[in-house]
């Protein structure tokens, strides 16, 4: 029932199902693919919806200081509220791994508006500086 009110579309990325006709995703895991979709798209990328997006990919050459990874969370936490209406944001952490000063995780936990499941994905942010 709630899968319906979550609605379905085209996966991401597209991909052809089993009898070669374009196979649709729905439900939780739609919402997945959409956050997904909106951390890695850059805003002006989308020809029809410029705004669309996080502006995240500004940033990859800044040092990874604790001042990125809070801008970070921000835009991140913004371009779901705006563009992801189905779920909340509960919360946007960002974590740079001791081993690996070139990347930062996102993570993001979230719950689902039509059945309040309670999700998490983690998003790797490549940066080019390593500083920090």
């Amino acid at each position: 029932m709630y899968k319906d009110i979550l609605g379905k579309g085209w996966p991401f990325p597209i991909a052809a199902g089993l009898n070669k006709r374009l196979a649709l995703v729905g439900g939780d895991e739609k919402i997945r693919q959409s956050i997904w979709l909106i951390l890695s798209t850059a805003p002006g990328e989308r020809q029809m919806l410029s705004e669309f997006g996080c502006g995240i990919h500004e940033l990859v050459f800044e040092a990874n200081t604790a001042a990125l990874r809070g801008v970070l969370q921000g835009k991140v936490q913004d371009a779901l509220a705006r563009w992801e209406p189905r779920i909340d944001v509960l919360d946007v952490r960002i974590e740079a791994p001791p081993d690996a000063r070139n990347y930062l995780l996102i993570r993001i936990d979230y719950r689902v508006r039509a059945n309040n499941s309670l999700y998490n994905l983690v998003y790797p942010f490549f940066v080019n500086e390593g500083a920090g």
